[in-house]
Formats: structure tokens, sequence, C-alpha cells
């Protein structure tokens, strides 16, 4: 097992253990701490309405999360003007991956109900590339991103 994947793992445990990482009020919702920088994040996007970071156990280079800072539990809570300045920003989001790190390309996925882990809409950004790429740490990631 990688280290780093390993040490990574630890610290996302920590969370789990130390928060209510599902989120079901803003109280417990880690994603709302994150928001409120109670939870240290990798920070790639902010703006009045979502924070944007990248996931401590990414599958690819520049996996980012995108958050709304209002709590949403989920595609059926959060309201049409919130969804669709998301995506606006995930085109922001994609052209700064595609300039920085050379992305092929992009998939976006959003989890409702039993598979949602944590209880605070977010959409995952997951890059692509053509050519298999090794996981960096998400603090070179972020470095990469931020120069």
């Amino acid at each position: 097992m990688n280290i780093r994947r390993y040490s990574q793992k630890r610290v996302y445990l920590f969370f789990y253990f130390c928060y209510n990482i599902s989120g079901d009020n803003e109280m417990d919702c880690i994603f709302c701490k994150i928001i409120n920088n109670q939870i240290p994040s990798y920070t790639i996007y902010e703006d009045d309405v979502v924070k944007v970071f990248l996931d401590i156990q990414p599958d690819s280079n520049g996996h980012s999360l995108v958050v709304p800072k209002k709590h949403f539990q989920d595609m059926m809570d959060i309201d049409n003007d919130t969804l669709i300045y998301i995506m606006n920003v995930n085109r922001k989001i994609k052209k700064l991956l595609e300039e920085k790190l050379h992305i092929d390309g992009l998939t976006l996925i959003q989890n409702n109900g039993s598979i949602q882990e944590i209880k605070h809409f977010h959409l995952h950004l997951k890059p692509y590339y053509k050519e298999k790429q090794e996981i960096l740490s998400t603090e070179k990631v972020f470095n990469i991103l931020t120069k």
C-alpha cells in the first residue's frame, strides 16, 4: 500500500471519528465545517456561493468537490439557481484543470440517497487522462493548480 495514500486515509478516518461526516444537520456536517474553515482544505476556488476543494482521497489528479456554502442535503433539496451556478463554476474549474494539469476529459458525479456518504450536496469533478497518471499528493496537485 502506498504510504501517502495510507496517510491520507488515516486523516480521513480521523475526521470520520471526530465529526459526524454524514452531515445530517449543519452543526455536524463536515462540509459545513470545511466551508467555515473549522477543518482545513486544499481550496482551489471560492466565492460567496461555493467552495471548491481537492478530494483528500482522489481517484485522479485534480479530483475536486464543488460544495455550495448553504447546506442542502441532496439534489431534491437544492434550488435551481444554485444548481445552475454550480454548473457555471464547473466550467471555470474545468478550464483550470485543462490549463494546469492537461486533463483529457472530466466526469461529473453527484450521489444521492444511501450512496451519498456526506449528506451535503456536492459534485465530484473527476479528471480523465488518456495516459495512466501517477496519483500525486493532494498538496502537490494544489501547488500546481494555485501557482
